[in-house]
Protein backbone atom coordinates (compact mmCIF):
# COMPACT_ATOMS: atom_id res chain seq x y z
CA UNK A 1 0.00 0.00 0.00
CA UNK A 2 1.48 3.20 -1.02
CA UNK A 3 1.52 6.58 1.04
CA UNK A 4 -1.42 7.80 -0.96
CA UNK A 5 -3.60 4.79 -0.50
CA UNK A 6 -2.85 4.54 3.15
CA UNK A 7 -3.48 8.23 3.91
CA UNK A 8 -7.05 8.09 2.24
CA UNK A 9 -7.22 5.00 3.76
CA UNK A 10 -6.49 6.94 7.55
CA UNK A 11 -8.83 9.88 6.21
CA UNK A 12 -11.55 7.74 5.35
CA UNK A 13 -11.42 5.78 9.01
CA UNK A 14 -11.63 8.84 10.63
CA UNK A 15 -13.98 10.23 8.97
CA UNK A 16 -16.24 7.01 9.46
CA UNK A 17 -15.23 6.72 13.00
CA UNK A 18 -16.19 10.42 13.36
CA UNK A 19 -19.87 9.71 11.96
CA UNK A 20 -20.16 6.94 14.60
CA UNK A 21 -19.01 9.16 17.29
CA UNK A 22 -22.26 11.14 16.37
CA UNK A 23 -24.47 8.60 15.15
CA UNK A 24 -25.27 7.43 18.74
CA UNK A 25 -25.08 10.48 20.27
CA UNK A 26 -28.45 12.44 22.07
CA UNK A 27 -28.85 15.80 21.70
CA UNK A 28 -31.65 17.94 23.29
CA UNK A 29 -33.71 21.07 22.43
CA UNK A 30 -34.80 23.08 25.03
CA UNK A 31 -37.23 26.05 23.44
CA UNK A 32 -38.63 28.43 26.61
CA UNK A 33 -42.49 29.23 25.90
CA UNK A 34 -45.64 28.68 24.29
CA UNK A 35 -46.87 32.20 24.03
CA UNK A 36 -44.94 32.43 20.36
CA UNK A 37 -46.38 29.48 18.01
CA UNK A 38 -43.14 29.46 16.61
CA UNK A 39 -41.11 26.97 18.21
CA UNK A 40 -43.71 23.93 17.68
CA UNK A 41 -44.20 25.48 13.96
CA UNK A 42 -41.28 26.21 12.93
CA UNK A 43 -38.18 25.88 15.26
CA UNK A 44 -38.53 21.81 16.14
CA UNK A 45 -39.35 21.05 12.82
CA UNK A 46 -36.63 22.98 11.03
CA UNK A 47 -34.06 21.27 13.87
CA UNK A 48 -35.46 18.00 13.85
CA UNK A 49 -35.23 17.95 9.76
CA UNK A 50 -31.52 19.18 9.71
CA UNK A 51 -30.63 16.40 12.92
CA UNK A 52 -32.15 13.45 10.61
CA UNK A 53 -29.92 14.39 7.61
CA UNK A 54 -27.08 14.76 9.12
CA UNK A 55 -27.36 12.59 11.99
CA UNK A 56 -30.49 9.89 11.19
CA UNK A 57 -28.91 8.03 14.56
CA UNK A 58 -28.70 10.87 16.77
CA UNK A 59 -31.76 10.79 19.53
CA UNK A 60 -33.59 13.72 19.99
CA UNK A 61 -35.58 15.30 22.56
CA UNK A 62 -37.97 18.03 22.49
CA UNK A 63 -38.94 20.17 25.65
CA UNK A 64 -40.73 23.45 26.28
CA UNK A 65 -40.45 25.08 29.30
CA UNK A 66 -43.66 27.19 29.39
CA UNK A 67 -41.68 30.31 30.54
CA UNK A 68 -41.32 28.36 33.96
CA UNK A 69 -37.72 29.38 35.02
CA UNK A 70 -38.18 26.35 37.30
CA UNK A 71 -39.65 24.18 34.71
CA UNK A 72 -36.89 24.49 32.47
CA UNK A 73 -34.37 23.90 35.00
CA UNK A 74 -35.72 20.53 36.09
CA UNK A 75 -35.81 19.78 32.05
CA UNK A 76 -32.34 20.83 31.74
CA UNK A 77 -31.14 18.13 34.03
CA UNK A 78 -33.71 15.48 32.61
CA UNK A 79 -31.87 16.02 29.38
CA UNK A 80 -28.85 15.48 31.06
CA UNK A 81 -29.56 12.01 32.99
CA UNK A 82 -31.02 11.15 29.73
CA UNK A 83 -27.17 10.75 28.11
CA UNK A 84 -27.38 14.37 26.24
CA UNK A 85 -23.99 15.42 24.93
CA UNK A 86 -25.40 18.32 23.37
CA UNK A 87 -28.15 20.49 24.78
CA UNK A 88 -29.90 23.66 22.32
CA UNK A 89 -30.69 26.22 25.04
CA UNK A 90 -33.41 29.19 24.48
CA UNK A 91 -33.57 30.13 27.71
CA UNK A 92 -36.55 31.19 29.51
CA UNK A 93 -34.81 33.47 31.85
CA UNK A 94 -31.13 34.46 30.45
CA UNK A 95 -29.63 35.35 33.61
CA UNK A 96 -30.90 32.20 35.18
CA UNK A 97 -29.65 29.97 32.30
CA UNK A 98 -25.85 30.63 33.36
CA UNK A 99 -26.09 28.52 35.81
CA UNK A 100 -27.36 25.98 33.71
CA UNK A 101 -24.15 26.40 31.68
CA UNK A 102 -22.35 25.56 34.51
CA UNK A 103 -23.51 22.52 35.56
CA UNK A 104 -23.61 21.48 31.86
CA UNK A 105 -19.64 22.00 31.65
CA UNK A 106 -19.22 20.29 35.21
CA UNK A 107 -20.72 17.44 33.40
CA UNK A 108 -19.04 17.51 29.99
CA UNK A 109 -21.89 18.71 28.72
CA UNK A 110 -22.56 21.49 25.62
CA UNK A 111 -24.31 24.12 25.28
CA UNK A 112 -25.39 25.89 22.57
CA UNK A 113 -27.26 29.52 23.26
CA UNK A 114 -29.64 29.44 20.36
CA UNK A 115 -31.83 32.86 19.90
CA UNK A 116 -31.13 34.39 22.76
CA UNK A 117 -27.66 34.31 24.58
CA UNK A 118 -26.57 33.63 28.04
CA UNK A 119 -24.28 36.61 29.37
CA UNK A 120 -23.68 35.86 32.38
CA UNK A 121 -21.94 32.42 31.86
CA UNK A 122 -20.59 31.88 27.87
CA UNK A 123 -21.85 29.12 26.24
CA UNK A 124 -20.12 27.24 23.87
CA UNK A 125 -21.57 28.67 21.08
CA UNK A 126 -24.31 30.79 20.18
CA UNK A 127 -26.68 30.91 17.26
CA UNK A 128 -29.37 33.45 15.98
CA UNK A 129 -30.06 36.61 14.04
CA UNK A 130 -28.63 39.61 14.86
CA UNK A 131 -31.28 40.84 16.97
CA UNK A 132 -29.97 44.22 17.83
CA UNK A 133 -29.78 44.75 14.13
CA UNK A 134 -33.85 43.86 14.29
CA UNK A 135 -34.72 46.21 16.91
CA UNK A 136 -32.89 49.16 14.79
CA UNK A 137 -34.56 47.74 11.47
CA UNK A 138 -37.96 48.00 12.58
CA UNK A 139 -37.59 51.60 14.11
CA UNK A 140 -35.90 53.14 12.09
CA UNK A 141 -37.93 51.65 9.09
CA UNK A 142 -41.10 53.14 11.20
CA UNK A 143 -38.92 56.30 11.39
CA UNK A 144 -38.64 56.61 7.39
CA UNK A 145 -42.23 56.12 7.17
CA UNK A 146 -43.30 58.51 9.39
CA UNK A 147 -41.01 60.96 7.76
CA UNK A 148 -42.24 60.12 4.05
CA UNK A 149 -45.21 60.68 5.68
CA UNK A 150 -44.32 64.44 6.61
CA UNK A 151 -45.76 63.42 10.64
CA UNK A 152 -43.85 66.84 12.48
CA UNK A 153 -40.90 66.27 14.09
CA UNK A 154 -41.28 66.40 18.36
CA UNK A 155 -44.51 64.07 17.93
CA UNK A 156 -44.14 61.02 20.21
CA UNK A 157 -44.22 56.88 19.67
CA UNK A 158 -44.64 54.07 22.24
CA UNK A 159 -41.95 51.43 22.66
CA UNK A 160 -43.15 48.06 23.46
CA UNK A 161 -40.32 45.25 24.17
CA UNK A 162 -40.22 42.15 24.72
CA UNK A 163 -39.54 40.05 28.07
CA UNK A 164 -37.22 41.66 30.54
CA UNK A 165 -35.68 38.66 31.39
CA UNK A 166 -34.61 37.80 27.95
CA UNK A 167 -31.05 39.10 26.89
CA UNK A 168 -32.77 38.90 23.46
CA UNK A 169 -35.22 41.40 23.85
CA UNK A 170 -32.59 43.70 25.67
CA UNK A 171 -30.67 43.63 22.36
CA UNK A 172 -33.92 44.42 20.37
CA UNK A 173 -34.16 47.25 22.93
CA UNK A 174 -31.00 48.47 22.36
CA UNK A 175 -31.15 48.65 18.37
CA UNK A 176 -34.89 50.05 19.23
CA UNK A 177 -33.16 52.75 21.07
CA UNK A 178 -30.56 53.50 18.74
CA UNK A 179 -33.20 54.55 15.83
CA UNK A 180 -35.65 56.10 18.31
CA UNK A 181 -32.87 58.44 20.14
CA UNK A 182 -31.73 59.86 16.55
CA UNK A 183 -34.98 60.12 15.22
CA UNK A 184 -36.75 63.47 15.35
CA UNK A 185 -39.60 61.73 17.31
CA UNK A 186 -40.02 61.54 21.17
CA UNK A 187 -40.80 58.14 23.10
CA UNK A 188 -44.22 59.16 25.23
CA UNK A 189 -44.34 55.95 26.74
CA UNK A 190 -41.98 52.45 27.37
CA UNK A 191 -43.15 49.37 28.51
CA UNK A 192 -41.22 45.88 29.21
CA UNK A 193 -43.37 43.11 28.64
CA UNK A 194 -43.23 40.07 30.67
CA UNK A 195 -42.79 36.75 28.83
CA UNK A 196 -43.79 38.47 25.60
CA UNK A 197 -47.35 37.47 26.01
CA UNK A 198 -49.35 39.38 23.92
CA UNK A 199 -51.87 40.33 26.85
CA UNK A 200 -49.81 42.15 29.26
CA UNK A 201 -48.65 44.64 25.65
CA UNK A 202 -52.44 45.28 25.06
CA UNK A 203 -53.13 45.80 28.49
CA UNK A 204 -50.63 48.52 28.86
CA UNK A 205 -51.20 49.67 25.59
CA UNK A 206 -55.05 50.64 26.17
CA UNK A 207 -53.82 52.75 29.21
CA UNK A 208 -51.52 54.66 27.16
CA UNK A 209 -54.67 55.53 24.79
CA UNK A 210 -56.54 56.87 27.62
CA UNK A 211 -53.07 58.76 28.61
CA UNK A 212 -51.93 59.91 25.16
CA UNK A 213 -54.64 60.06 22.71
CA UNK A 214 -54.10 60.95 19.21
CA UNK A 215 -50.93 61.92 20.46
CA UNK A 216 -49.48 58.43 19.44
CA UNK A 217 -48.69 58.59 15.82
CA UNK A 218 -46.85 55.34 15.73
CA UNK A 219 -45.67 52.01 18.00
CA UNK A 220 -42.42 50.03 18.12
CA UNK A 221 -43.26 46.58 19.26
CA UNK A 222 -40.18 44.27 19.53
CA UNK A 223 -42.27 41.36 18.08
CA UNK A 224 -45.51 40.33 16.12
CA UNK A 225 -47.24 39.07 19.42
CA UNK A 226 -46.84 42.31 21.12
CA UNK A 227 -48.03 44.75 17.79
CA UNK A 228 -50.84 42.42 17.56
CA UNK A 229 -51.53 43.33 21.47
CA UNK A 230 -50.75 47.45 20.47
CA UNK A 231 -53.21 46.87 17.52
CA UNK A 232 -56.02 45.23 19.22
CA UNK A 233 -55.79 48.12 21.78
CA UNK A 234 -56.31 50.80 19.35
CA UNK A 235 -58.98 49.30 17.85
CA UNK A 236 -60.93 48.77 20.44
CA UNK A 237 -59.90 52.20 21.62
CA UNK A 238 -61.98 53.20 18.43
CA UNK A 239 -58.75 54.59 16.56
CA UNK A 240 -59.10 54.90 13.24
CA UNK A 241 -56.96 54.39 11.43
CA UNK A 242 -54.49 52.67 13.60
CA UNK A 243 -51.07 54.37 13.29
CA UNK A 244 -48.46 52.85 12.26
CA UNK A 245 -46.86 49.54 14.43
CA UNK A 246 -43.81 47.88 13.55
CA UNK A 247 -43.09 43.61 14.53
CA UNK A 248 -40.89 40.60 14.51
CA UNK A 249 -41.37 37.46 13.47
CA UNK A 250 -43.24 37.20 10.23
CA UNK A 251 -45.80 34.87 12.15
CA UNK A 252 -49.39 34.50 9.32
CA UNK A 253 -51.26 36.58 11.55
CA UNK A 254 -48.79 40.31 11.66
CA UNK A 255 -48.56 39.04 7.07
CA UNK A 256 -52.27 39.36 7.38
CA UNK A 257 -52.07 42.35 9.16
CA UNK A 258 -49.67 44.27 6.73
CA UNK A 259 -51.64 43.41 3.86
CA UNK A 260 -54.59 44.87 5.55
CA UNK A 261 -52.58 47.74 6.61
CA UNK A 262 -52.82 47.85 10.59
CA UNK A 263 -49.19 46.84 10.96
CA UNK A 264 -47.02 48.63 9.20
CA UNK A 265 -43.69 46.12 9.43
CA UNK A 266 -42.50 43.30 10.25
CA UNK A 267 -39.21 41.07 9.84
CA UNK A 268 -39.23 37.65 8.13
CA UNK A 269 -36.44 35.32 9.76
CA UNK A 270 -37.47 31.70 8.83
CA UNK A 271 -36.75 29.99 12.15
CA UNK A 272 -35.58 27.02 10.27
CA UNK A 273 -32.66 29.09 9.06
CA UNK A 274 -30.92 29.18 12.54
CA UNK A 275 -32.74 26.06 13.03
CA UNK A 276 -30.42 24.13 10.51
CA UNK A 277 -27.34 26.07 11.60
CA UNK A 278 -27.66 24.74 15.18
CA UNK A 279 -28.19 21.43 14.21
CA UNK A 280 -24.71 21.78 12.03
CA UNK A 281 -23.15 23.35 15.07
CA UNK A 282 -24.85 20.37 17.23
CA UNK A 283 -23.12 17.48 15.08
CA UNK A 284 -20.04 19.59 14.41
CA UNK A 285 -19.49 19.31 18.37
CA UNK A 286 -20.51 15.69 18.66
CA UNK A 287 -18.00 14.97 15.86
CA UNK A 288 -15.57 16.40 18.08
CA UNK A 289 -14.74 19.73 15.37
CA UNK A 290 -14.71 23.17 16.38
CA UNK A 291 -17.35 25.01 14.79
CA UNK A 292 -15.97 28.35 12.82
CA UNK A 293 -17.65 31.66 14.05
CA UNK A 294 -17.98 34.65 12.46
CA UNK A 295 -18.09 37.20 15.12
CA UNK A 296 -18.09 36.88 19.04
CA UNK A 297 -21.23 38.06 21.08
CA UNK A 298 -20.55 37.95 25.06
CA UNK A 299 -17.73 35.90 24.96
CA UNK A 300 -19.15 33.44 23.30
CA UNK A 301 -18.39 32.52 19.24
CA UNK A 302 -21.51 33.34 17.48
CA UNK A 303 -23.13 33.47 14.22
CA UNK A 304 -25.54 35.49 13.16
CA UNK A 305 -27.99 36.54 10.25
CA UNK A 306 -28.87 39.36 8.82
CA UNK A 307 -32.81 39.44 8.47
CA UNK A 308 -35.16 41.65 6.40
CA UNK A 309 -37.46 43.88 7.39
CA UNK A 310 -41.25 43.39 5.69
CA UNK A 311 -43.56 45.58 4.63
CA UNK A 312 -46.69 46.08 2.07
CA UNK A 313 -43.96 47.28 -0.68
CA UNK A 314 -42.09 44.30 -0.84
CA UNK A 315 -44.38 41.58 0.95
CA UNK A 316 -44.73 39.20 -2.32
CA UNK A 317 -41.16 39.39 -2.93
CA UNK A 318 -39.85 38.33 0.24
CA UNK A 319 -42.54 36.53 1.75
CA UNK A 320 -44.22 34.57 -0.86
CA UNK A 321 -41.50 34.77 -3.88
CA UNK A 322 -39.15 33.22 -1.49
CA UNK A 323 -41.81 30.07 -0.73
CA UNK A 324 -41.98 31.58 3.33
CA UNK A 325 -45.63 31.39 3.49
CA UNK A 326 -47.77 30.80 0.55
CA UNK A 327 -50.76 33.44 -0.24
CA UNK A 328 -53.62 30.63 0.67
CA UNK A 329 -52.50 30.34 4.22
CA UNK A 330 -52.37 34.00 4.62
CA UNK A 331 -54.93 35.37 1.48
CA UNK A 332 -57.70 33.97 3.65
CA UNK A 333 -61.45 35.70 2.74
CA UNK A 334 -61.16 38.10 5.28
CA UNK A 335 -57.89 39.47 3.53
CA UNK A 336 -58.89 38.56 0.11
CA UNK A 337 -59.35 42.13 -1.15
CA UNK A 338 -56.41 43.29 -0.09
CA UNK A 339 -54.51 41.11 -1.29
CA UNK A 340 -55.84 41.41 -4.80
CA UNK A 341 -55.43 45.34 -4.08
CA UNK A 342 -51.96 44.72 -3.68
CA UNK A 343 -51.39 42.33 -6.58
CA UNK A 344 -50.67 39.37 -4.35
CA UNK A 345 -53.81 37.27 -5.80
CA UNK A 346 -55.92 37.61 -8.66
Amino acid sequence: MNTKTKLAVSTLLGATLLAGAASAQTVAFLMPDQASTRYEEHDWPGFQSAMQELCADCTLIYQNGNADVALQQQQFNSVIAQGARVIVLDPVDSAAAAALVEIARAQDVTVIAYDRPIPDSPAHYYVSFDNEGIGYAIAQSLVEHLQAEGVPEGSGVLQINGSPTDAAAGLIRDGIDRALDASPYVTLAEFDTPDWAPPRAQEWAAGQITRFGAEIIGVVAANDGTAGGAIAAMRAAGVDPVPPVTGNDATIAALQLIISGDQYNTISKPSEIVARAAAEIAVAFLNGETPEATTTLYDTPSQLFVPDVVTQENIGALIFDAGIQTTDEVCTAEYADACRTLGLIE
